[in-house]
Parts: C-alpha cells; structure tokens; sequence
C-alpha cells in the first residue's frame, strides 16, 4: 500500500515537534543530531511543495488572461 504524501500542515507540525524536542533540557546530543536531520529532511519536503504550488499558480493579466506565475 502507498504511503500517502504528507500536506504541508502536516509537515509544518512535524517541524514544530522537532523544534520543540530540540528545545528539552535533557536531549541528549546524538538526539539532537538526529533530531536536526529529521528537521532538514521535513523542511526540504516543505520547500519541495511550496515549489510545486508556485509552479501551479496562474497570475491574471489586466486582460483577464491567465498566465504561469513567475518569479
């Protein structure tokens, strides 16, 4: 069975817990390792959806047509 993709909610609450177990008192270093990768590796999908939308997102011109949206 498929895992179904993670939404951007979801994977900005996972940042979030990370952060959150970063910030405990008692995380050991070897838990902050790879709670740091655990992070980049969520923040990397965030940026990797926020890319897709933007490339999906159409801009409409002062003619009413509408255009890819571009940086």
């Amino acid at each position: 069975m498929a895992k179904k993709a993670q939404t951007l909610e979801e994977l900005f609450d996972g940042l979030e817990s990370v952060i959150a177990a970063m910030e405990q008192e008692d995380v050991t270093l070897e838990e902050s390792f790879g709670l740091y990768h655990k992070g980049m590796d969520l923040l990397k999908k965030c940026n990797d959806k926020i890319d897709k939308v933007e490339k999906k997102m159409l801009v409409l011109d002062h003619e009413g047509e509408t255009h890819e949206f571009e940086d």
